[in-house]
């Protein structure tokens, strides 16, 4: 987002100066949220003082210098200091199926434009509360009135409308329960780095084929995502290439298993009594005695002659 924006100086007198974390987080949703109504972004129109990402997403954007390298503030402190600007009204938060909406409460008090007066109802400088703490008989503006039918219908039909993602369904429909704001976190952090809702429900469908649950589904995410898959033709290759790896692996093993068995100490014993002994006799003496008759004969001999 370009441009400038205007800060009230009244921010320097209160809590949140002093917090340092809670005060950063706070001036960078002023200054990403929508300076104007009607901005479309992930399939959900913004008005005026609006702003969607996620808690992970924050966190990288809040990261800051220490020494050689930069850091990154946790997600449980990213939540705290959302705690404390809600509890200080200055935001409202909504959980959606594309991030966590923030609605800055009384933008135009921090903005100051000089056509502060075509702001959108929900950032004017009224009392802060949000639509379901009004009672039933007070007016309500037209579009509170049209976001509240819209929600109104989608718990009567039990759907998502055509613009948010289906991941909510499919995880329903797998495990039989419904996500958790933490899961939601991690699931759309996945989808700001660009992996597709569809690789998405795969992973749970294939969590639940195996009868296991999120945790699961979480790992092969994680595989996929590091792999590179980006579409269902991706995820169908890697399956097919990891069944082919699997069957190369077992006709391995059945080809160069050899059994070998330890053979007790006693085999060898019993081996060598069972071969004949061959018996060793000296003839040294009978070769001398025959040697000395030879030598014997032929003194004779030349003694005659």
């Amino acid at each position: 987002m370009r441009g400038w924006f205007k800060l009230h100086r009244e921010l320097f007198e209160t809590d949140i100066w002093h917090d340092v974390s809670t005060f950063r987080l706070f001036l960078y949703l002023i200054s990403q949220a929508t300076h104007q109504d009607g901005i479309k972004t992930k399939g959900i129109t913004l008005q005026r003082g609006q702003y969607v990402r996620s808690y992970r997403k924050l966190a990288e954007d809040l990261s800051y210098k220490e020494g050689r390298g930069f850091k990154k503030y946790s997600l449980s402190t990213i939540k705290s200091c959302v705690n404390k600007l809600v509890k200080a009204e200055r935001v409202n938060v909504k959980e959606t199926e594309v991030g966590t909406l923030f609605t800055i409460i009384n933008y135009s008090k921090y903005q100051d434009f000089e056509d502060a007066e075509k702001e959108s109802p929900n950032t004017l400088n009224e009392e802060v509360r949000t639509f379901t703490e009004r009672s039933p008989n007070e007016p309500r503006t037209k579009s509170e009135q049209e976001q509240e039918c819209k929600n109104e219908r989608m718990k009567e039909n039990n759907i998502y409308t055509a613009t948010e993602l289906n991941y909510g369904d499919e995880y329903y429909l797998c495990f039989q329960s419904h996500m958790n704001a933490f899961q939601r976190e991690e699931i759309n952090s996945y989808l700001d780095d660009g992996l597709p809702d569809e690789v998405i429900c795969a992973a749970f469908r294939k969590a639940a084929e195996n009868g296991a649950k999120y945790p699961y589904a979480k790992s092969i995410i994680n595989n996929w995502a590091k792999k590179g898959i980006k579409s269902l033709e991706d995820v169908e290759r890697e399956q097919q290439s990891f069944m082919a790896r699997k069957q190369q692996s077992k006709q391995t093993k059945r080809k160069g298993a050899v059994r070998t068995e330890m053979l007790p100490d006693w085999f060898d014993e019993n081996e060598q009594k069972d071969k004949p002994k061959l018996k060793v006799v000296d003839d040294t003496d009978k070769k001398l005695s025959q040697f000395e008759q030879m030598m014997e004969q032929r003194k004779k001999m030349n003694a005659g002659g």
